[in-house]
């Protein structure tokens, strides 16, 4: 399965890209062949609903991409229907506590890891044993969105089981009053001493890949790096449009 994939390339300290934007099934397709470790689905901010998870989940299947689905929040009732829907893993934003982090893993894990409710699921047709699979098969992202959170990271980060912990930089500037000011000196040096302090812990780091991040997070030692396809887009057509301007 595209989660366990992804998952043993983590424990195998290799990076992972996700794609994320506009990931209509349509798009997926056209992804898909790029060699795209997975695709972030954002249903907290996006107009995803339960009719699309399970078509979302197949065109990843077919090309070897994890799905991961951000969910709107912590709620094990949304968490154990968006994996019965099909989709590899959850991506779950403000993850402020260690309880909290326990929270995720105990919704989205079977016996003897959590109660994830054992009422079937797509991934599961046709194959007899998938509860004793899935637990090795689903991916956890808890998101570090909060100066809270960075202030308990030591606390979260002894939670077992998540495959990422996922430091996003525009929602730690709002916590910390830099409303819209992501690379402000105060919050670039929280996302960095979360980030080093996730590695430092024998853990998986991520987050955004800009283009112009990408070498030195890696040199870092972040693993897992999602990016928002729309802006290539936008700096394509903008590059491209400007020629025809005098």
């Amino acid at each position: 399965m595209p989660g366990a994939k992804m998952k043993q390339k983590l424990k195998d300290g290799k990076p992972v890209v996700v794609i994320s934007g506009d990931t209509t099934t349509d798009i997926l397709d056209q992804l898909g062949p790029l060699g795209f470790d997975g695709a972030w689905i954002d249903t907290e901010h996006g107009p995803y609903t339960w009719e699309h998870m399970s078509d979302i989940s197949r065109v990843c299947d077919l090309w070897e991409m994890a799905s991961l689905i951000r969910v709107t929040t912590n709620d094990p009732s949304i968490i154990m229907r968006t994996l019965d829907r099909g989709i590899n893993g959850v991506v779950v934003p403000h993850v402020n506590t260690k309880e909290e982090a326990a929270a995720v893993v105990d919704a989205a894990k079977y016996h003897p890891i959590g109660h994830r409710g054992v009422g079937g699921g797509r991934q599961g047709y046709g194959v007899p044993d998938y509860i004793n699979k899935a637990n090795d098969d689903t991916v956890i992202v808890a998101m570090i969105e909060d100066i809270a959170a960075v202030n308990r990271l030591d606390e979260i980060l002894t939670v077992e089981h998540i495959d990422a912990f996922f430091v996003a930089r525009h929602d730690l500037a709002q916590s910390m009053g830099h409303l819209g000011q992501p690379t402000h000196p105060e919050v670039f040096a929280a996302t960095e001493r979360a980030l080093k302090q996730i590695i430092a812990a024998g853990r998986v780091a991520g987050g955004s890949g800009a283009d112009q991040d990408v070498e030195r997070l890696l040199d870092m030692g972040m693993r897992f790096f999602m990016i928002n396809w729309t802006a290539w887009v936008m700096r394509g057509a903008t590059d491209y449009l400007r020629r025809f301007k005098s």
